[in-house]
């Protein structure tokens, strides 16, 4: 047996603890979707003027 082997408890605390300090994973086509709306909605409002 490790010196700091965990439970089970503590090691599903571990894993969640690391789950939220990881960064977000780039989504590519979330991030297109968005960039999309965005112009056509400035598009509609140049065309609306």
């Amino acid at each position: 047996m490790g010196k700091y082997q965990l439970d089970d408890k503590a090691q599903v605390a571990v894993t969640k603890f690391h789950e939220k300090q990881t960064p977000a994973r780039f989504d590519k086509k979330k991030h297109l979707e968005k960039l999309r709306t965005e112009f056509l909605k400035k598009k509609q409002k140049q065309t609306d003027k």
